[in-house]
């Protein structure tokens, strides 16, 4: 009996100790491997070759975003409202008078410089309009005598003068004749000059009185 009962002893611990193993054992089991479908393969990037020395490669924009689509403002009554204010701000134009062209200047007398070459004396006198005056063997008559108008590029006096060679004295035998006639002008005496061998005589000036305007 007893060894019946050692038996079943050594039996259920023999038992328990096959169970024991395989649990430890199934414990330390590596876990089961799950294959999955093999990973795509994927191409590697192109990669684009770098731009030729001296060249730059421009940025490339975003494509622009539409515009939002908004009301017009209406600009019709600011615009009105600017212009009435310009219109009264502004002053009114104002049109200028057209002037008429300056006239000359008429003089009843000019004054005359006159030079004898041999003596080389000069004498300075005023001669009338229509009134001979004689100086030495000369004779001068003034016809005109005027001024530049103000609109003229360069001021000047001009006279038309009449000049006679007369003799000194009774038994000259030289006869009257006359040696100038046309503008003097006082700006520019070798202009029209005088050609006589012993005299010279040039306009200095129109005498300012008494003035007489051309009509």
């Amino acid at each position: 009996m007893r060894r019946r009962v050692a038996r079943v002893l050594l039996g259920g611990a023999a038992l328990a100790a096959v169970l024991a193993v395989g649990l430890v054992q199934a414990q330390d089991d590596p876990p089961p491997l799950i294959f999955d479908d093999p990973p795509e393969k994927t191409a590697p990037p192109v990669e684009e070759p770098p731009p030729p020395p001296g060249e730059v490669t421009p940025p490339v924009d975003p494509a622009p975003l539409p515009p939002e689509a908004t009301a017009p403002a209406d600009t019709t009554v600011a615009e009105t409202e600017d212009e009435e204010k310009e219109t009264a701000e502004a002053p009114p134009l104002v049109e200028e008078p057209q002037t008429p062209p300056g006239k000359r200047t008429r003089h009843a007398a000019v004054i005359l410089q006159a030079l004898d070459k041999i003596t080389a004396e000069t004498i300075r006198f005023e001669a009338r309009v229509g009134v001979p005056v004689k100086w030495r063997g000369l004779v001068f008559t003034l016809r005109s005598c005027e001024t530049t108008a103000s609109d003229e590029i360069m001021s000047d006096s001009v006279a038309y003068v009449q000049i006679r060679s007369e003799p000194r004295t009774l038994g000259d035998q030289q006869p009257s004749r006359e040696v100038f006639r046309g503008w003097m002008f006082a700006s520019s005496p070798g202009l029209a000059p005088l050609e006589h061998p012993i005299y010279d005589a040039w306009v200095i000036a129109c005498k300012a009185s008494p003035p007489a305007t051309r009509g």
